[in-house]
């Protein structure tokens, strides 16, 4: 599943490279100068922000006003020293890094932030008759077991989050193979019409709803 970032960044050099590099690697990527941040932040809900100098500091405070709960990791200075590094702290970021900084070393610093800041799923979804075990993979219907693929497996999982909301097609391309523009794939259709048929019941009723023109559901009204 992709994150979403929101990053403020001056310096339309750097931002343009994390903007690009970010987005091969499975990011969305909001690039904008450090002023526009906060009006931005009151129209999106982004996973993280980035904020770099020279105001990250009063903007990283400004945005624990606005939203305590959105992670920010700072990228400071040139000559920044552990002072600055306090100061960030104090006033809500939740990493930072010096420059001139190893990309590599922010994106994994990133994947860590998120990894803390996601809400702890749980081990077991149930969706009708069935029930997905997530530490082992193991999926039952009516209390038999299915061997799904990887991909459908992933799929199920995404439709048994929610198992009466219809996800569409543009979500479900997005969140479980990473597409970032639908185009003219029939990659999501196939899956889904062979996970309806291993997901088979006993009274015929067929799970993995298509929703004509939206998308998929699992559970029908």
């Amino acid at each position: 599943m992709s994150s979403a970032l929101l990053l403020a960044e001056p310096e339309e050099a750097t931002r343009s490279f994390l903007e690009r590099h970010l987005a091969q690697d499975g990011f969305e990527v909001v690039g904008v100068e450090n002023g526009e941040a906060l009006d931005l932040l009151e129209q999106v809900c982004p996973d993280l922000v980035l904020i770099g100098d020279p105001e990250s500091l009063e903007l990283c405070r400004r945005l624990r006003e606005l939203n305590r709960e959105v992670p920010v990791i700072v990228l400071g200075g040139q000559q920044s020293d552990p002072v600055d590094r306090v100061r960030a702290f104090d006033r809500g970021c939740d990493d930072y890094l010096d420059r001139p900084f190893h990309y590599d070393e922010l994106v994994a610093r990133i994947r860590a932030v998120l990894r803390r800041a996601a809400p702890p799923e749980s081990e077991r979804h149930t969706a009708g008759e069935i029930e997905i075990d997530r530490p082992t993979r193991r999926v039952t219907v009516c209390g038999q077991r299915v061997v799904l693929p990887s991909k459908e497996y992933e799929l199920l999982l995404k439709l048994a989050s929610d198992p009466h909301r219809v996800f569409t097609k543009e979500e479900l391309l997005r969140d479980v193979w990473g597409f970032r523009a639908q185009g003219r794939t029939r990659t999501l259709d196939s899956h889904a019409s062979r996970l309806r048929r291993r997901l088979s019941r006993p009274d015929g009723e067929a799970y993995v709803r298509n929703v004509w023109g939206v998308g998929y559901c699992l559970l029908g009204d």
